[in-house]
């Protein structure tokens, strides 16, 4: 079977790569499985170390912006501080120095700005890429009583949205196709959209809620918020009920979505949070006492149906399959 770009089908992941998983430790505190941020390792009494992997692929503008936040993001969710970062970079064939240059000071500068410190990695040139692919590993630490994970979350539990769906893909698009979309919309519109970019980074969320009974939190990223939905009720073992109006998201992304004919609910979310807890009113207002956009938007439930309600109409999600981004950008990111 050929597969479309993006990430895998979630069967496809559950029947090739996880069931290909023969070994595990008893010091591995949680691995892989769909939907899964992080992986935590048990290293002290009462410490464990959390790793997680992505990649970004593809000649896109601020490359090393969006690899960075992957990976911290990542780390965040899991309830971690995040302590470093490996970037591993493998470059076409006629790159120079300056590509080099390029990237390390876009992800050395979002480094700084998050406390976070590059610690390693790996540069080549390679013919078998034609664009660039980076590679990058989160590492954080953090105390077992305070370790997240889906499978904390039960049903009854307030299901919360930060900032806003589709900011990631929007900032693409509007990096990738500025031309074609300022025939359409005025400069400022396009300025506005791009300004998203400062919106990426959940660390300020994750920080944001860290003493209230927060059961799960999950970055948005590649799929769409539909994706990171199902993800979580899928990884709790739970059912989920969402109100669509409830979503929060940008003007500018649906504009520019309906220009390009896909869905905000299905693109690249980066930057969004979707948190699983007791009380989403405290949490809420937590996170907009530290300035930062939320909702309510569901509930976990009993059961396994994954329902997100519009008005009278209600529709039931399906697993991820790819991501809407990949019909206006022709290539993996």
């Amino acid at each position: 079977m050929t597969l479309d770009n993006g990430k895998i089908s979630e069967n496809i992941l559950k029947r090739s790569v996880i069931k290909r998983i023969k070994t595990r430790r008893d010091d591995i505190i949680s691995s892989a499985c769909p939907g899964g941020d992080f992986a935590a390792i048990d290293i002290k009494d009462d410490t464990s170390l959390v790793m997680t992997t992505d990649t970004v692929t593809g000649d896109i503008k601020d490359i090393g912006i969006f690899a960075v936040n992957k990976a911290v993001n990542n780390i965040a969710v899991s309830g971690a501080l995040v302590i470093g970062i490996m970037l591993a970079m493998i470059l076409p064939e006629g790159s120079d120095e300056g590509d080099i240059k390029k990237i390390m000071s876009q992800a050395d500068l979002l480094c700084k700005e998050l406390n976070v410190d590059i610690i390693g990695g790996h540069t080549e040139v390679s013919g078998s890429v034609k664009e660039p692919v980076i590679t990058v590993t989160g590492i954080g630490s953090v105390k077992k009583n305070r370790l997240l994970g889906k499978k904390r979350t039960v049903p009854g539990d307030d299901v919360v949205i930060t900032k806003w769906i589709g900011i990631e893909g929007t900032v693409i698009m509007v990096n990738e196709r500025e031309d074609e979309l300022l025939k359409r919309f005025s400069a400022p519109f396009i300025d506005t959209a791009r300004g998203f970019s400062g919106f990426l980074s959940v660390l300020k969320d994750a920080e944001a809620v860290k003493d209230l009974e927060v059961h799960s939190m999950h970055d948005a990223s590649t799929g769409g918020i539909f994706s990171a939905l199902w993800e979580t009720a899928g990884a709790a073992g739970c059912g989920i009920r969402v109100d669509l109006k409830s979503i929060p998201v940008k003007q500018e992304t649906i504009e520019i979505s309906e220009y390009f004919g896909i869905s905000p609910y299905e693109m690249l979310s980066g930057g969004a949070m979707v948190i699983t807890c007791a009380n989403g009113t405290d949490v809420v207002r937590a996170l907009g006492e530290n300035g930062i956009n939320a909702a309510i938007v569901g509930k976990i439930t009993d059961d396994n149906d994954r329902i997100v309600f519009n008005g009278e109409e209600k529709r039931f999600l399906e697993p991820p399959r790819g991501d809407e981004i990949y019909k206006v950008i022709k290539r993996e990111i």
